[in-house]
């Protein structure tokens, strides 16, 4: 079994916005691959899902983003899988808007949710797929530009880039993570 996590914060405040582009993610592939039955669990929302025969679970952490640790861990736990079995998704203001990163382990590189399933995981060996939103303005404060909405000239871009990393994290599940940096990265 697989769990494949995307991150984002819960709530209408929230939808459409650069940091929740792991649930958006999240929802390409429970609308393609997954049984559509969701279930409030591990402080989240789940749902079952099948790639290629894999059994793989969706998981959308409600804890916001900065406790997202809690939810995976709790998925973790009760499924008894190793860090190796987990794909967390989420975006990454360092990579250039459209731009995917696959990684087997690593720092948070500052990104708030991932450094949470860090330290609740107990180390960084957790495959993630970056998704590149693009750097905030010079002028802009990091936290207000990851919380606002793509601007409309960039979101045909995210579309299609929201498209290609729903393609990938299903590669995950059925190549792993390092032909998923050869083919993607």
């Amino acid at each position: 079994m697989k769990m494949i996590v995307g991150l984002g914060n819960p709530g209408r405040k929230y939808e459409g916005t650069r940091h929740n582009v792991g649930f958006v993610v999240l929802a390409r592939l429970g609308a393609r691959f997954g049984d559509g039955k969701v279930k409030g669990r591990f402080r989240g929302e789940t749902m079952d899902a099948s790639v290629g025969g894999e059994k793989v679970l969706l998981l959308s952490p409600l804890t916001y983003m900065n406790l997202s640790g809690e939810s995976i861990g709790q998925a973790k736990d009760f499924f008894k899988l190793q860090n190796d079995d987990i794909l967390i998704i989420c975006d990454d203001f360092n990579l250039p808007l459209g731009k995917l990163r696959f990684r087997a382990k690593g720092s948070a590189g500052g990104q708030k949710g991932l450094a949470s399933a860090i330290r609740r995981l107990g180390g960084d060996e957790i495959p993630r797929l970056r998704i590149g939103i693009g750097p905030p303005p010079d002028n802009w404060d990091v936290a207000d530009y990851v919380l606002s909405k793509f601007a409309k000239k960039e979101r045909e871009e995210i579309q299609l880039t929201i498209d290609k990393a729903a393609e990938a994290a299903a590669d995950w599940v059925q190549l792993g993570v390092g032909e998923c940096m050869n083919r993607y990265n």
